[in-house]
């Protein structure tokens, strides 16, 4: 009786620990692991206690099903608060933008700087907080998301933070010759914008994998108040970028509210305040030519913020994860072609700022004629090369991912997202220049590069969405599994230390092969031949993705430092009129600029999987 008393003891404290397991798993995760079921030591406890541990687990069932679903409608309000935060701030700051665009109203662009310095303080504290104290709380941080934030990405955020901390030293030192008849906000704002620089980019560089158990509320609305004062600031820098490049043609003059920088910036729109030292002409024109940093710099802050926001309290499972190394072992062709089409287009760019800035009508048309065949004959060999990629997936034996994962979708939504903002540009090209009969070289060449352009969107949009939804190559290791099964393995070596077996001690090929990847404790003193070689496929797919990489870095550096050809050509400014033609123009090119950028990066890791 007392030997049964302690089985049924045994038994029902595996079933009370099965139970806090299931419990736990089901609380937060996304990925949760199957419930371990009980070991029974006898036969006999299986006789005597299956009905009760029957109910026991079903009352476990039922229980960890009814804290899930507490911890589901938790998790749901909390996103919901967090957005409603997001939301409510960004459309007071598209109003706030908005409104400081024009000269005669009341709102100026003092009033958007001090809206600014509220968000970021409130935001630089929160990271803070997160950094000295939630952070190192116990179990706070008890997995890492290895798909986010990794290294490259994390040193572009570095590389344009570096570059935003220039442009705001410049911008400190231009508005010091303005403070004897300007506002101080215009030295605070560059100030405290630096600030929050340096510590959102200690932030993210140490915590952009984190996925936090604790303060998940706090958590999740302080990750979409960061997102939405990256967000503002990116917003203000592109609608002084896109003001600052933007031609009003002469005769539209006095129809058209132009926006005067220098004028919105001073108190009550004076033009009256002058420098007080000679240096300011420069240090303007040299902090506008960061503007282009600065503006990657927050979309790349914003992007990292929401993958942290979407992994608080997820349970990641990186038994699929791969450690992937960039190697240009073998491939030649690619960036060879790509160095090329870039120094030849960064060579015609420079020629085509130094020409228009000029004002000569007949050196502008044949600067925009220089300009657009180059980037026909990109377009063209990018298009190309998508279509050779695109042919080589659908040889490819690579399995798909098979789960959710943040950063992938994300990347995703923006790469589609973003595109739109050139395909708005282009299909408004077109139709102004088929509906004015398309007379002249200029306007037939304008009219092939868009239509080339919006084939080439399309063309790579499938082709990198496609590469990021691939399986690592990994062939050495795929091919050895074809050979072996590690349970046979185990029995062969098993038979062979038997004592008094006289089989042939000799394995066979496919053995030594798998025991070289499967078991590393047994050496081999065989290594494999050209285990690092590059197959035909990886080895043209690296090739295309480092093609595509490089043309992309060209077609962001144009339209990024002030290449603006649809005001340059006043097809589109005659057709739909300068103020419709500014704002479609002026609202869809930060968004193609981005995307550019946006593809270098998933061309990046699209040639790393490769």
């Amino acid at each position: 009786m007392m030997l049964l008393q302690q089985v049924m003891l045994f038994c029902s404290k595996g079933i009370h620990k099965m139970t806090s397991e299931a419990e736990m798993a089901v609380e937060e995760g996304y990925i949760s692991p199957p419930p371990t079921r009980p070991t029974l030591p006898s036969t006999q406890c299986s006789i005597h206690l299956g009905v009760q541990a029957g109910r026991m687990r079903r009352g476990s069932d039922v229980f960890s099903t009814s804290r899930g679903t507490v911890s589901e409608r938790g998790r749901n309000r909390s996103w919901l608060l967090s957005s409603i935060i997001t939301f409510n701030v960004l459309i007071l700051g598209i109003a706030l933008v908005s409104g400081s665009v024009f000269n005669n109203v009341k709102i100026n662009a003092i009033n958007l700087q001090i809206f600014l310095i509220v968000l970021i303080i409130l935001t630089t504290a929160w990271m803070l907080y997160y950094t000295i104290y939630t952070s190192r709380e116990d179990h706070a941080v008890l997995y890492k998301d290895s798909h986010a934030g990794p290294v490259w990405l994390r040193g572009g955020l570095v590389l344009f933070g570096l570059c935003s901390l220039i442009m705001d030293v410049f911008k400190i030192a231009n508005y010091v010759g303005y403070l004897h008849c300007d506002s101080a906000v215009k030295i605070a704002f560059p100030v405290v914008q630096a600030v929050f620089i340096l510590v959102q980019t200690y932030f993210l560089w140490l915590h952009a994998k984190d996925c936090v158990q604790l303060q998940r509320n706090i958590t999740r609305c302080g990750l979409m108040l960061t997102l939405s004062t990256n967000l503002m600031l990116w917003m203000a820098a592109v609608t002084e970028e896109s003001i600052h490049q933007t031609v009003v043609p002469p005769e539209d003059d006095n129809s058209t509210h132009s926006y005067d920088i220098r004028e919105n910036q001073t108190p009550g729109g004076s033009s009256s305040c002058n420098c007080s030292h000679s240096a300011c002409a420069v240090l303007e024109k040299a902090y506008y030519y960061l503007y282009p940093f600065n503006i990657e710099y927050s979309l790349f802050a914003s992007a990292m913020a929401y993958v942290m926001w979407k992994n608080v309290g997820r349970l990641v499972d990186e038994h699929n994860h791969h450690a992937l190394h960039f190697r240009l072992k073998d491939v030649l062709v690619g960036p060879a072609v790509g160095l090329v089409m870039l120094v030849a287009g960064l060579g015609t760019f420079v020629i085509y700022k130094v020409d228009v800035e000029k004002g000569d009508p007949g050196k502008r048309d044949t600067v925009l004629m220089i300009h657009y065949v180059m980037n026909t004959v990109a377009v063209t060999l990018m298009s190309v090369s998508t279509v050779a990629g695109c042919a080589i997936y659908r040889l490819d034996q690579r399995d798909h991912v098979s789960g959710k994962n943040p950063t992938r979708s994300l990347d995703v939504g923006l790469l589609i997202g973003a595109s739109f903002g050139q395909f708005t540009i282009c299909y408004f090209t077109i139709v102004a220049v088929v509906a004015t009969g398309a007379e002249g070289h200029l306007n037939a060449l304008n009219l092939a590069v868009s239509l080339l352009t919006v084939i080439q969107l399309c063309l790579q949009n499938i082709f990198i969405i496609e590469g990021l939804h691939r399986e690592p190559f990994h062939e050495d290791m795929h091919q050895a599994s074809v050979f072996t099964n590690p349970y046979v393995l185990q029995a062969h070596r098993d038979i062979h230390n038997l004592p008094g077996t006289f089989m042939e001690t000799k394995t066979s090929p496919a053995l030594t092969v798998h025991s070289m990847h499967v078991a590393p404790s047994a050496p081999s003193s065989s290594p494999l031949p050209q285990r690092h070689r590059l197959t035909w496929k990886r080895r043209a797919l690296k090739e295309i993705c480092a093609f595509l990489l490089l043309c992309n870095i060209l077609l962001w550096i144009m339209p990024a430092f002030g290449a603006r050809p649809q005001f340059d050509n006043p097809i589109g400014a005659e057709f739909y009129e300068f103020t419709m033609w500014a704002a479609v123009v002026n609202i869809g090119l930060p968004f193609g600029i981005f995307y550019r950028m946006h593809s270098v990066a998933s061309l990046f890791e699209v040639f790393l999987t490769s």
